[in-house]
């Protein structure tokens, strides 16, 4: 796979940060292309049809999530995992009180009935990790870790959660 040359370095060796920086997303454009050829078609055509009926129920009457589903959600975090922009760690989560989750419910039905995800919990911070025995002067030696926000990534799991039950109920 050839790397993208920074400019005014031949041969692809980025030296400064701004050059790295400049390097890395044509790097990843290069390694990470849509996938045309999804190795499971019959499961994604599962999850597609799941999504397409969530999608298609009345923005007046949306599955409203319940404090079972998020602690449930919560309990299934890692702990040993990093925290993300707002650095709340996934230990913190996992001992909040009863009064805490029912106001994570509350957020997440008015997300359900606004269809509106907060654009903070859309960021995310990426850090790049060299791989094991690399050359750190090259672009192409690094993978990308993104770090989102754990409380974004609990109503996606809440989600995701209801939808593989839903697929997997309809067999």
């Amino acid at each position: 796979m050839p790397t993208p040359s920074p400019p005014g370095r031949p041969g692809g060796i980025a030296i400064s940060d701004s050059e790295k920086a400049e390097t890395l997303p044509d790097n990843l454009e290069t390694q990470f292309q849509p996938v045309t050829y999804p190795s499971v078609p019959a499961i994604i055509e599962m999850v597609d049809v799941a999504l397409r009926s969530y999608f298609l129920t009345p923005a007046s009457e949306p599955k409203l999530t319940d404090p079972d589903e998020v602690q449930e959600a919560i309990m299934g975090l890692k702990v040993s995992k990093a925290s993300g922009p707002n650095g709340i760690p996934n230990r913190a989560l996992k001992h909040l009180p009863q009064r805490a989750v029912s106001l994570l419910v509350q957020i997440f039905n008015a997300i359900l009935l606004t269809h509106h995800f907060p654009t903070t919990w859309k960021h995310a911070r990426v850090i790049s990790i060299l791989n094991p025995g690399k050359d750190p002067a090259l672009p192409p030696s690094y993978w990308p870790i993104r770090l989102l926000d754990t409380i974004g990534k609990l109503i996606e799991k809440v989600l995701l959660a209801r939808i593989l039950h839903e697929v997997t109920s309809a067999d």
